[in-house]
């Protein structure tokens, strides 16, 4: 049944409303039992000290109002046949995640030792925040979650993701008043003006106002509600408010306005898909405004603590120590009494789910949705080898490399029309993706004037000039079962480091989840490098993403350098059907030279890494000096280095190695692309000194390969945090990763000649000067150096 088909109108039952009580009263007791009890968990016998839990955690304030959400979306999908998920925004609402799940049988369903019984529930407490247990949060290990909220902030993008593409789909999406204060969250209100009715599904916020965060209150819990509803009109919501702490009264309110809710979100979808004109649509929304720590103790120790900040995480503190606070905690658990919610054996009774618990794979915790990987699909994509630009040969001809990629991702698109996006802040087109848009166009759901261009409500580029949503957008997309592309400015992809960060660790988890199936790869395609942010100047230069993905686990992680269009193919294709992995791919969209055929290519990437012969004059034997690169712009300088010595010093044996994959610098035991020691020391040697050219800060060269036999001889240039506004050729030269300066290090690292080539390396350092002084005369590089290829 689609979100359009809805089930019987009109003012809800008393039996309904007591059933959804029901359900809500066990799915409190169920969480205050996983914050505080290890045995005992019917309260068979009066609560002791030895029933308690040595340590004390979890979070109680927001659990009572996400409960009753979500027995109320249960109760809707039930009536309606809705196909829903759930965004459990406010990070610390693990406890409701973890009972709603036990309740609808889910979490029985995966985890069958947790059994529906009192030893089940027995085991469903001692478990959760303790050691060999599963964490406090909506984390990989509860069905159901696709958005484990520990690092607040992503409620609403994650949750815009999950609808894209999918157009049964509504997406409840909790946020925490807190969490609203985010700048992630703050942004991701414009979200709703990307989502098209005609082809997507819906997300409906509910923005759950308790008052406080941690130890303040909050502001928009504070904010007057005429003002706080013209914010959300202006955000194009129509909000409707419940507020209170009477359950009989809230239960009634919010039936009524979740169905109103849901009706009207299948208006704007019929109406969109039957043509109608969509001018002046408000998505539906609710505020709801309950007390923190609803229905917990009002006063401990003589301070008020429901509807106050006290009750953020464990209202009774004292409880092993202070039989008075272990009083009052069977006092407060028995006020749900738990006799009229399970059976003898501790089973849910058939009252307190009957009305509520959908059936199957409706259960919200069991919507195969918050499980992508079982609906994964490969792409299909096109051979990328008719993409490939001719190389005649090396470092002759100059190409661009992301525009030749964007003829690839253009007919990607086409052949994928409804599980692949490419997500951005506004720089497809200045990365020079543009042929996509011969296949699609950006999406846009608000007025278009005559002047624009590329925009349409189903379009399959998503962008906006927020770096957060747009990572937000694309994960949820990936969790739920899709692929995509983040492309971006180098240097401001940091924007989502720590977002990153939580992607990272959820696919971390859920490798060693088995019920959990892998999804499609985070593929980042970073350009506009830091090389060729000439223009921009200091402010748009900045390689050090790589380093903070290389901090994550190495089975989840990738950094490619691809230096020239055809690796760049070939590095996408690879990535695109990648799995449960962060793919970091950096290639530059200025005009720079083929180096490899398509078919040395694909071999070079399969590599990884390798030596470049046609390059080196080392004819197979031992060389004297390796110089290595990785990226771009560093290989051009190399292979500009390596043709100045081979005119000046014919007789040095050099041996030239590019490096694709980053990682296969570290050990085979430290990471899955590494090489072997053995394999490493058959191209670096052990002995002779490597002049290594990288794309980003030097340093991390050093760190990748510190355990590597003549680790002492490596000499590694990159960027050491000096930019501005100037030439190319001037950028590399500010942080002496430039051909004449490459040249000096191999003259001064190699036993015997600091002596013998002294002249070089004087004609080196003036060459330098002069190109400087050129810039500074001219506005430009000069000839020699702009217009420069591989010639030898």
């Amino acid at each position: 049944m689609t979100t359009t088909e809805t089930g019987p109108r009109g003012t809800p039952t008393e039996e309904e409303l007591r059933a959804v009580d029901l359900y809500w009263r066990a799915a409190n007791y169920l969480s205050v039992g996983q914050i505080y009890l290890l045995d005992n968990p019917l309260l068979r016998e009066p609560l002791a000290p030895e029933h308690i839990k040595p340590r004390l955690l979890g979070h109680w304030g927001t659990t009572p109002g996400l409960n009753f959400v979500y027995a109320h979306l249960q109760r809707q999908v039930r009536r309606r046949g809705t196909d829903m998920i759930w965004i459990m925004g406010p990070g610390h609402g693990g406890p409701s995640g973890v009972a709603t799940a036990w309740l609808d049988g889910t979490y029985t369903d995966i985890h069958p030792e947790v059994t529906r019984d009192a030893e089940g529930m027995r085991r469903l407490f001692r478990q959760f925040s303790f050691p060999g247990g599963v964490p406090s949060h909506y984390a990989p290990e509860i069905p159901g979650s696709i958005h484990e909220g520990g690092e607040l902030g992503y409620a609403l993008s994650h949750a815009y993701g999950a609808a894209f593409d999918n157009p049964d789909l509504v997406v409840a999406a909790v946020v925490g008043d807190g969490e609203a204060e985010t700048g992630p969250l703050a942004g991701s209100w414009a979200a709703n003006r990307f989502i098209d009715p005609a082809a997507d599904g819906a997300v409906l916020p509910i923005l759950h106002l308790n008052g406080y965060k941690i130890a303040n209150p909050t502001v928009l819990a504070r904010m007057p509600e005429r003002e706080l509803a013209a914010l959300m009109e202006g955000h194009g919501h129509e909000p409707v408010f419940v507020s209170g702490d009477d359950p009989a009264v809230l239960h009634r309110e919010m039936a009524q306005v979740l169905d109103r809710a849901l009706d009207g979100i299948a208006e704007i979808q019929r109406r969109a898909r039957d043509g109608a004109d969509r001018g002046g649509l408000r998505w539906p929304m609710i505020v709801l405004r309950t007390p923190k720590g609803w229905t917990g103790p009002g006063e401990v120790d003589g301070l008020p603590v429901e509807g106050t900040w006290r009750s953020h995480q464990v209202p009774l503190a004292q409880v092993r120590t202070e039989p008075g606070h272990l009083a009052q905690l069977e006092r407060w658990m028995r006020s749900y009494r738990p006799e009229e919610l399970f059976a003898p054996d501790g089973a849910p009774l058939p009252e307190t789910t009957g009305l509520v618990v959908p059936e199957g794979d409706r259960r919200i915790s069991a919507n195969p949705v918050a499980n992508g990987g079982l609906l994964l699909k490969d792409l299909t994509l096109p051979d990328f080898r008719g993409y490939a630009v001719e190389v005649p040969r090396p470092g002759a001809d100059h190409h661009e490399a992301t525009r030749v990629l964007g003829g690839y991702l253009r007919d990607v698109i086409r052949a994928n029309p409804d599980d692949f996006r490419i997500f951005g802040p506004d720089e497809t087109a200045s990365n020079r993706l543009n042929a996509v848009f011969e296949a699609t166009d950006r999406a846009w759901d608000l007025p278009l004037l005559p002047t624009d261009e590329s925009l349409a409500p189903g379009g399959r580029v998503m962008e906006v000039l927020s770096e957060h949503l747009c990572q937000g957008w694309l994960e949820g997309y990936l969790l739920t079962g899709r692929h995509g592309l983040f492309n971006s400015y180098e240097a401001f992809i940091h924007i989502v480091d720590a977002m990153l960060n939580q992607h990272a660790k959820w696919l971390k988890v859920t490798r060693g989840i088995p019920w959990r199936r892998p999804i499609a790869s985070l593929n980042y395609l970073l350009s506009s490098h830091v090389w060729r942010q000439d223009h921009n100047g200091f402010s748009h230069q900045d390689p050090g993403f790589i380093d903070h993905v290389v901090n994550k686990k190495p089975e989840i992680v990738r950094v490619y350098l691809p230096p020239d269009a055809n690796t760049l193919l070939s590095t996408a294709d690879h990535c695109l059907r990648m799995r449960d992995t962060v793919n970091v791919v950096i290639a530059g969209k200025q005009p720079a030279l083929g180096y490899l055929t398509m078919d040395q290519a694909i071999a070079h990437c399969t590599r990884g890494l390798g030596i470049w012969e046609w390059a080196s004059t080392d004819g197979g034997a031992d060389p004297d000096v390796v110089l290595a690169c990785a990226g771009d712009v560093p290989t051009l300088e190399t292979l500009a280095a390596a043709d100045l010595l081979r005119t000046h010093l014919p007789e040095l044996r050099v041996r030239v190695v590019n490096v694709v994959d980053l990682m296969r610098l570290q050990p085979a035991e430290e990471h899955p692309h590494g090489l072997t020691d053995r394999s490493y020391d058959a191209l670096f040697t052990t002995d002779k000194p490597v002049i290594f050219a990288f794309h980003g800060y030097p340093w991390l060269i050093h760190r990748l390969t510190y355990r590597r036999n003549g680790h002492d001889n490596l000499h590694v240039r990159g960027y050491k945090e000096e930019g501005t506004t100037t030439t190319p050729f001037d950028m590399v030269m500010l942080n002496d990763l430039d051909r004449f300066h490459l040249v000096m290090d191999v003259i001064d690292r190699v036993p015997g000649l600091a002596v013998k080539a002294a002249h070089l390396s004087q004609r080196m350092h003036d060459a330098r000067l002069r190109c400087r002084a050129h810039t500074r005369e001219y506005g430009d590089d000069a000839p020699e150096i702009r217009d420069w290829t591989w010639t030898s």
